[in-house]
């Protein structure tokens, strides 16, 4: 990470959607999740019932930065070194003595793989957002429940898992009202999206008054991004934006060439021909980031734009984002709120051509954190034969000061910030 970031200096500013610029009642829509794919399972692969059974304590094993090992049906939180640190068979925490033994004192098997940030295989499963996270919880689940019935060894369910997975959130399933998840969204969305706070509208609006060039890049299909955009930003939403990519398929996005990966109009939310070159401003299907940038080049008329980007994904944002395309990224980690760390609230008071440094106050806002697996950052490695315990940094932690420029809890974090300057 750097210890300074000028967003002044940029001539682009580009954002995520889903739990960056439009936020969720993380309860609420883990539980929605979570029940989705369980119906799923139940109904169209005979899977146990008393998955459908959940209380809200059981939640507390969803921690985002864990690993499934999937024939195995462990759960794995790393080390930025690729040992284990703790881990789970099921939804049941292994001792450091179980560890030892499985794992030993030594880098994870899989780890140069996920450390590449291949975030899944056959092999594994790496959980880095809130989409997929209700989903350890039930892995978790079905582990246990199989142990009990059927006492395997090796797992063989995970195929059905991304069943479920696709047939909730597979591009035709909005239109179609398919599964429960969008069905529900779409019925109570002030049940499960948060409003976009009016700092945060007044900062977007402030950056396009000072000529940056606003990006919306969201691997979220049309239809559900507009009911979103809708309901958190309002109706002139599009007012926001210079240019809008949806089911921008990243981590692709950034990684796949334009042959690969052409952009597309949309009409109806149906997707068009392929596009031999992106031309203008507009609405855009899939694409690549290498076409983006010949644009943003002739809308700023510089032959190298800086470009920043907003997500809460290490996999899907913030990875490809700079080991791809170079850009600046801003990480939006809400666990930043629970661990007590130091997280940027306050600029200060510089001139717009001077401001983008985000120094630390102390932001003391209670957030969820697991009492299964600790925190997001750091944990207690035990000793060997009576050494002292030591504190390590979790592999998570480690990607966070690789890969993003800054981490900020929320948007509102910085908008508050330049709020406060007067900007």
């Amino acid at each position: 990470m750097q210890q300074h970031f000028s967003l002044a200096e940029c001539d682009v500013v580009g954002f995520d959607l889903d739990h960056t610029l439009c936020r969720y009642h993380l309860p609420q829509s883990a539980r929605l999740i979570y029940d989705s794919f369980a119906q799923y399972l139940v109904t169209e692969k005979g899977y146990d019932e008393d998955l459908l059974t959940l209380s809200p304590d059981n939640l507390d094993f969803c921690c985002k930065g864990l690993v499934l090992d999937i024939e195995e049906g462990n759960f794995l939180k790393l080390a930025e070194d690729g040992t284990v640190l703790r881990a789970s068979h099921g939804t049941k925490s292994m001792t450091f003595e179980e560890i030892l033994e499985i794992y030993g004192r030594k880098e994870w098997k899989h780890f140069n793989t996920v450390s590449g940030m291949v975030s899944r295989t056959a092999k594994y499963y790496l959980y880095d957002n809130y989409f997929d996270l209700p989903g350890a919880l039930l892995c978790a689940r079905v582990v246990d429940s199989l142990d009990q019935h059927d006492g395997q060894k090796k797992y063989d369910f995970w195929k059905d898992m991304v069943a479920a997975i696709q047939h909730n959130y597979k591009i035709s399933a909005f239109k179609e009202d398919c599964g429960m998840y969008f069905p529900e969204v779409k019925n109570h969305p002030d049940k499960y999206l948060q409003r976009c706070p009016e700092s945060v509208k007044k900062w977007l609006k402030q950056l396009k008054n000072a000529g940056k060039i606003l990006l919306l890049i969201t691997s979220s299909h049309s239809d559900y991004c507009k009911l979103l955009c809708e309901h958190v930003l309002g109706n002139d939403f599009e007012e926001y934006f210079d240019i809008l990519i949806t089911n921008a398929l990243k981590p692709g996005f950034f990684s796949h060439t334009p042959n690969q990966r052409p952009f597309r109009t949309l009409e109806n939310d149906e997707e068009q021909e392929a596009l031999l070159s992106l031309d203008k401003p507009g609405w855009y299907s899939q694409g690549n980031a290498t076409q983006l940038y010949d644009l943003l080049k002739k809308m700023t008329g510089k032959l190298d734009p800086k470009v920043v980007y907003f997500g809460d994904s290490m996999h899907s944002d913030i990875f490809p984002a700079r080991h791809y395309s170079n850009w600046e990224t801003v990480f939006i980690l809400e666990e930043l709120l629970g661990d007590n760390s130091t997280v940027p609230t306050k600029a200060d008071s510089e001139p717009l051509e001077k401001k983008g440094k985000y120094e630390g106050d102390q932001l003391k806002v209670p957030y969820f954190v697991s009492k299964q697996w600790g925190s997001f950052f750091m944990d207690r490695l035990p000793g060997l034969e009576n050494a002292e315990e030591t504190l390590v940094h979790t592999w998570s932690c480690k990607c966070i000061s690789t890969y993003s420029t800054i981490a900020i809890p929320t948007l509102e974090a910085i908008a508050a910030a330049v709020h406060t300057s007067g900007l």
